[in-house]
């Protein structure tokens, strides 16, 4: 019989996907049968979404966020795992382990690159999705919370909330955020320069380490414990969660944004902000949102610089702060909104304003796109010169935004050795630069080459030797491990940039919990050695 060369590649192409399915198959059954014989609670077959599931495809997208990393060419997982119990994420890591299958593991989805549900080095894996755990425990008499890993920074603030109106926790503005990998790269947010980050504020955490272990704080040391709080998701363990130190607040808080537009001076003040937003009343957070919007003229655009602000006090305390150290943003007790501040999470993450609490109970973002981030962290003022040029830069792409995040006051006063987030003391503001599209990978290169001529374009007005960037704006441009062989010398490249010396003692800490590197993705930490 004589086979056309088409018919052979047919052949074969059936060959190759029965292969592959009794593979998927195959590592699923045997999974399963692993986790029923070492979980010590029975675990649903309804937790195991495999590619032949109607619900996988929405349990996949459910908490992603870039919609980069859902198009069909990327790699997907062989199945995902949503564990309903502690001993089931413990179970899960026993047989992970004693199968040779790679995990990622998700807890909130913001994950700007994808590591926490995209593999792109290694294949097949798999997907432990912490969604089902998200139970909070509220202890207002001691000030304390312990919070599950997958449960979103809306839902701990609104059962804060719930409990006391003075109190509250230093952490993300984006209310859909994981509190499990959120707080692991630091967690910033508009209380910080008051109290500190996210991670400046736990006090103990259960994790499920690289032997299947479950270890609280005095089980798993203090350096693991450091480790965790900073030193990135994906590394050491599986957060199942935080115990949290809650922070007073006032009754009233005051909220506002001003927005200024290239015509009105914008550069000039922004060049202003620069120079005070460090040494601000600590009560005083002002970020800036810088983004291109529709000029008075058709057809051309401008930037509008929007500074949007949150202050523990009064409007009339406000207002003498601000006519004393930035008379120049020319706030009037009209521009401001005296609330609560569960109200002022909700104003800050730029919902409605009839919008009630009971939003930030829903867990998922309906506000994705396709993007690209980078990060920035400045020590000195960037010239008016160089901001003209920037803004030039910005009019030229379709939908980008930079949002400036100012530092100082508690954040200034906590070591650098602290946690693993090493930026402090001598860091003005934070730049987050970011370029979204919709039309996904068709225009997908020229964004994101743009982005990068951009950050280049920065490098001059940054901090430098290392230039640093935020672990939780996770950038694949500065460096990737690889499959089974990560150089600790060229992991240092980008290790430096997020944890500047921090990084060396991740190292040894990595080592010692996790010398096989059975946590690892693409930006991982690395163990001094690393076995195939």
């Amino acid at each position: 019989m004589v086979f056309s060369i088409k018919h052979i590649f047919s052949l074969v192409s059936v060959l190759f996907l029965s292969a592959s399915l009794t593979t998927s198959v195959s590592v699923q059954e045997n999974f399963a049968k692993c986790l029923r014989v070492n979980s010590k609670l029975s675990i649903p077959i309804s937790t195991i979404y495999t590619n032949n599931s109607s619900s996988f495809t929405s349990i996949l997208q459910s908490s992603a966020q870039n919609l980069r990393y859902l198009l069909p060419s990327v790699p997907k997982p062989e199945f995902i795992f949503t564990p309903l119990t502690e001993f089931h994420v413990q179970a899960a890591v026993i047989c992970a382990r004693k199968l040779g299958i790679h995990v990622r593991i998700r807890s909130g989805g913001h994950d700007y690159e994808g590591v926490s549900y995209v593999s792109e080095i290694e294949s097949p894996f798999i997907i432990l999705d912490l969604a089902r755990l998200r139970s909070i425990s509220v202890d207002i008499r001691s000030s304390s919370a312990w919070v599950q890993a997958g449960a979103t920074i809306g839902e701990v603030y609104y059962r804060i909330a719930e409990k006391s109106k003075v109190h509250g926790f230093p952490a993300g503005l984006c209310t859909t955020l994981g509190i499990g990998g959120h707080i692991t790269g630091g967690a910033y947010g508009s209380m910080m320069r008051k109290f500190g980050l996210g991670a400046d504020n736990v006090i103990d955490a259960r994790i499920v380490d690289a032997n299947g272990r479950i270890l609280d704080r005095k089980a798993m040391g203090e350096d693991l414990f450091w480790a965790i709080r900073g030193g990135g998701g994906g590394s050491f363990g599986i957060i199942l969660s935080w115990k949290i130190k809650l922070v007073h607040v006032p009754a009233t808080v005051t909220v506002f944004t001003v927005t200024r537009t290239l015509e009105q001076g914008a550069t000039k003040l922004l060049y202003r902000w620069q120079q005070v937003a460090d040494r601000l009343d600590e009560n005083l957070f002002i970020r800036v949102l810088i983004q291109p919007v529709n000029g008075s003229q058709i057809g051309k655009r401008t930037i509008a610089t929007s500074y949007n602000a949150l202050f523990l006090g009064s409007a009339n305390r406000l207002l003498q702060v601000t006519k004393k150290s930035f008379p120049e943003l020319n706030l009037t007790r009209k521009d401001c909104i005296e609330t609560s501040w569960i109200k002022s999470v909700l104003y800050i993450a730029g919902f409605p304003s009839n919008t009630t609490p009971e939003v930030l109970l829903e867990a998922n973002s309906s506000n994705k796109a396709y993007f690209k981030a980078k990060s920035d962290f400045v020590q000195k003022p960037i010239r008016e010169t160089v901001l003209e040029e920037l803004w030039d830069r910005f009019l030229q792409e379709d939908n980008p935004i930079t949002i400036w995040n100012p530092y100082g006051g508690m954040m200034s006063k906590i070591s650098e050795s602290a946690t693993p987030f090493p930026h402090r003391k001598g860091t003005l503001f934070k730049i987050q630069y970011l370029t979204v599209w919709f039309d996904g990978d068709k225009s997908q290169q020229k964004h994101i080459n743009w982005i990068r001529k951009m950050y280049k374009f920065m490098g001059p007005y940054v901090s430098s030797s290392p230039r640093a960037a935020y672990v939780n704006y996770r950038d694949l441009d500065l460096g990737m491990n690889k499959k089974n062989h990560t150089s600790i010398n060229q992991a240092k490249i980008w290790g430096a940039k997020y944890f500047k010396d921090n990084f060396n003692r991740l190292v040894n800490v990595k080592t010692k919990v996790d010398p096989s590197n059975f946590f690892r993705h693409e930006q991982s930490i690395p163990p001094i050695s690393v076995k195939s």
